[in-house]
């Protein structure tokens, strides 16, 4: 069997769940579907699915994708009728099909984030956020796999704007996915560090979609 891909959204309260709990679901779902997923072998069998970009507790996805291999053929459209009827609140199947692209040609990240102020006057804070995001260099303190470091992360944005909407500002940005990757929650997490005065009282974010090195679409 040629291996398959679904695209998913994750969102609402969905957003809540955690990736290994989201790994959880969506082999429940397939079990539940009939659709027989491939097991590796060994002492310790699992699931062969493996998500992409694995997403962090809180952020809304309209363009997760997910790997997969089925015992038996299976038309991807039937896959997908039989998956969306299986599939919790807030976890929607959108698309199954024959995977051509590998993962590691995957590069760019198109996000959406709101930023909310409880008391700022977001007018006078707009500017200063496109004056902070346009500096040459970015340098925050972040958590590694060997401990605590200085990362500079302006390398990583290859496009930020920003915009009043209400009474919050809107961001929009174009992150790296891969080598580096760049949680969109250090977007707000730097200015923290390095501008608290124009740090917003909340963010969330929302992936919106995901490319390759030339931004081209990648499914």
């Amino acid at each position: 069997m040629n291996k398959l891909r679904l695209l998913f959204s994750k969102t609402g309260r969905a957003v809540y769940i955690s990736h290994l709990d989201l790994m959880r679901t969506l082999t429940r779902a397939f079990l539940r579907a009939e659709c027989r997923i491939k097991y590796s072998e060994g002492f310790n069998p699992h699931p062969n699915i493996s998500i992409a970009l694995p997403l962090s507790v809180g952020t809304e996805s309209v363009c997760e994708i997910l790997d997969f291999r089925l015992i038996s053929d299976m038309e991807p459209g039937d896959v997908l009728d039989r998956l969306s009827k299986q599939l919790p609140e807030g976890i929607e199947a959108l698309e199954v099909y024959e995977s051509e692209r590998k993962v590691k040609e995957l590069k760019w990240l198109k996000v959406r984030g709101v930023f909310e102020y409880d008391t700022a006057d977001t007018e006078k804070v707009l500017p200063r956020l496109c004056e902070f995001y346009s500096r040459d260099s970015i340098v925050i303190s972040k958590k590694t796999k060997r401990g605590t470091g200085d990362s500079d992360i302006k390398p990583a944005i290859k496009e930020i704007a920003f915009a009043l909407d209400g009474g919050d500002i809107r961001l929009d940005a174009v992150i790296s996915a891969q080598e580096p990757t760049l949680n969109p929650e250090l977007l707000a997490e730097a200015l923290r560090q390095l501008c608290p005065e124009i740090a917003p009282d909340f963010a969330k974010f929302r992936r919106i979609e995901i490319f390759d090195e030339n931004m081209r679409v990648f499914r």
